[in-house]
């Protein structure tokens, strides 16, 4: 049974891989969506591969190296080998982003939260198994509105892949 330092230490090293990936990505000049294109992934699940919320699946890890071919193979080996911890830091409950879809989301919060501000910058938004798909689309005023799209039940977590999602992505 591991300690509770052991603990601390493993989500400090998932805190530390995740920044390391998130500057590999900006480094790269790519979006979630653009990331998320090229894994055959849903952006959502990209960017909770990078916060170590999701397992990173042997098929996709040669999509992601192809992609960021500066994440180590360390890292990379990391993702594929820990068992994510699915939980959240209450802190982020007072981001409005998050507040708003807790209820429904509670542990996609905070990778949904990232989307919205990479594509719509701050702000809030209104939100009631999740193939889950974050985009933008425009109101009749011209103004940015959030989509957000979740389709299916209450599963064991999976790995959300693009081509197995039934609802039309917002952003096509």
């Amino acid at each position: 049974m591991a300690s509770s330092s052991d603990y601390d230490v493993r989500l400090d090293e998932v805190a530390e891989r995740s920044s390391r990936l998130i500057a590999a990505k900006e480094e790269a000049g790519l979006s979630f969506d653009e990331l998320a294109t090229k894994l055959g992934l849903t952006n959502t699940y990209t960017a909770q591969l990078f916060l170590g919320q999701a397992q990173l699946k042997a098929n996709t890890a040669p999509k992601l190296k192809k992609a960021l071919p500066s994440v180590s193979d360390d890292d990379v080996q990391a993702m594929m080998a820990h068992f994510p911890m699915r939980g959240f830091d209450e802190r982020i409950l007072q981001e409005p982003n998050v507040y708003r879809t807790y209820e429904a989301v509670t542990h996609y919060g905070e990778a949904i939260k990232r989307i919205i501000n990479e594509e719509c910058g701050d702000g809030i938004m209104s939100a009631i198994d999740f193939y889950c798909d974050v985009g933008t689309t425009t109101g009749k005023a011209g103004e940015k509105r959030v989509v957000i799209t979740f389709n299916g039940k209450f599963l064991p977590f999976i790995e959300q892949q693009a081509a197995d999602n039934t609802a039309s992505s917002p952003r096509d």
